[in-house]
C-alpha cells in the first residue's frame, strides 16, 4: 500500500492530491488561474509562475487537511517536472523537494503528458475494473495531441504526435478567431450546440501513412471564413449593395463545423490505431477529452472499449500525477534531489 502526495504545477492550475495505491483519490485540490489569465486571451507565464508561488502552500495544506493524513503517513511525494513552463514547473519541483528532504520520503518525477494518462486509473465511481493492456490512449491537452501504444504499466510508445498546433491550442486560437473567448475549448462547444456542423466544408489533414496530427491548415481556413465575412465578401448574389455590417458571422456553424473537422481527426487515427495493434481498450486523457462531441463520436465509431475520465479529471491535476507515482514507487524508480525541471520533455 502506497500513500503518495503529488503537486502538479506545470501551466497555469495549482495542484496537489493525497492518492492511495495509485487508484484512491483521499484528497484533490486544484487552485485555477482561468479568470486571472481570461484578459489575455491565454496564459501569461510571468503571472502563472507568480500564482503559484502564492498558491503553492496553502494548496498542499488543504490537500493534506482534506485527506486527513500525517506527514509520516506519506510513503513518497510526487511532482510533475516537465512538459510545462519553465517558471510554474520550477515552483511545484522545488516544493516537492523541500517536503521529501524534511520528511526523508522518496522523491518521484512525473512526465506530465504520463500523468494524463494515468487518470484513467483513479477509481471515482464504485469500483470499476482497471484498464486492460494492450491499450491505445489519446492525450489531446492545449499543449499537446499524442497517440501512445500502452503496453503495460510504464511502457509507452508514441505512435504519432501533432507536427504543428495541438488539439487544445487550435480551440484555443479559433475561439479568438470567432471572439468567444478563454478558455477556447468550452466556449467553441457551447456555441457549437447552436450551429450546423455541415455548414462549412473544412479541410481535415490526415497526413496518410503516419500516425501523427496536423490542425494548422483546419486553422488558417478558418481564418480565411472569417475575413470573408469581415471584407463583406461573404455576400448573398441578390445583395451587393447591402452594407457589409449586415451579415454577421455564423459563429455557431463555424464553431460546429470546426469542432468536427478536429473530432474527426481525432477518432478517425485513433480508432485506425487500435484495430492496427489490436488493443483491448482506447483511453482519452487531457482538457481536450472533456469534449462531448468527441466522447460521442469515439464511443460511436470505435470497435473497442473506450474508457475516458469524469470531466474533473480530464483538466490538470494532481490526483494523475499521484497515480502514475505508485507504478514508478513499486518498480523502484525514484528521483534524486537534484530532479531538475524538463519544459520540454517528451513522453
Amino acid at each position: 500500500m502506497s500513500t503518495i502526495l503529488a503537486v502538479e504545477t506545470s501551466c497555469d492550475e495549482t495542484a496537489a492530491a493525497v492518492i492511495v495505491d495509485g487508484q484512491v483519490i483521499r484528497s484533490n485540490v486544484v487552485a485555477s488561474q482561468i479568470e486571472i489569465h481570461r484578459r489575455y486571451g491565454g496564459v501569461f507565464p510571468e503571472v502563472a509562475s507568480r500564482q503559484h508561488i502564492l498558491a503553492i502552500g496553502p494548496v498542499i495544506q488543504d490537500a493534506m487537511t482534506q485527506a486527513r493524513v500525517a506527514w509520516n503517513d506519506l510513503d513518497a511525494i510526487a511532482v510533475t517536472y516537465g512538459p510545462g513552463l519553465a517558471g510554474s514547473l520550477l515552483v511545484g519541483v522545488n516544493a516537492a523537494k523541500g517536503i521529501a528532504l524534511a520528511l526523508g520520503r522518496p522523491l518521484i518525477g512525473i512526465n506530465h503528458l504520463e500523468g494524463h494518462l494515468y487518470s484513467n486509473w483513479l477509481r471515482t465511481d464504485g469500483e470499476p475494473p482497471l484498464p486492460r493492456f494492450p491499450a491505445v490512449c489519446l492525450i489531446a491537452s492545449g499543449g499537446h495531441t499524442e497517440l501512445v501504444l500502452v503496453r503495460d504499466h510504464l511502457d509507452y510508445e508514441v505512435l504519432g504526435r501533432t507536427q504543428d498546433d495541438a488539439a487544445g491550442e487550435v480551440f484555443d486560437k479559433v475561439a479568438r478567431l470567432l471572439d468567444l473567448g478563454y478558455p477556447g475549448g468550452p466556449a467553441i462547444e457551447r456555441a457549437a450546440e447552436r450551429g450546423d456542423a455541415s455548414a462549412f466544408d473544412l479541410p481535415r489533414a490526415r497526413l496518410r501513412g503516419t500516425w501523427d496530427f496536423s490542425f494548422s491548415g483546419l486553422k488558417t481556413a478558418v481564418l480565411r471564413i472569417v475575413q470573408r465575412y469581415t471584407d463583406g465578401i461573404q455576400k448573398p448574389a441578390d445583395a451587393l449593395d447591402t452594407p457589409r455590417s449586415t451579415f454577421a458571422l455564423p459563429v455557431a456553424d463555424l464553431a460546429a463545423s470546426f469542432q468536427m473537422a478536429v473530432v474527426d481527426i481525432l477518432v478517425e487515427k485513433t480508432c485506425q490505431a487500435a484495430e492496427r495493434y489490436n488493443v483491448a481498450e482506447i483511453l482519452l486523457a487531457g482538457g481536450v477529452s472533456a469534449n462531448s462531441r468527441l466522447r460521442h463520436e469515439m464511443a460511436l465509431r470505435a470497435q473497442r472499449p473506450v474508457r475516458v475520465p469524469p470531466l474533473w479529471l480530464c483538466t490538470d491535476n494532481a490526483a494523475m500525477i499521484g497515480a502514475a507515482a505508485h507504478y514508478h514507487l513499486l518498480a523502484g524508480r525514484v528521483d534524486d534531489l537534484d530532479l531538475d525541471i524538463l519544459p520540454n520533455l517528451q513522453l
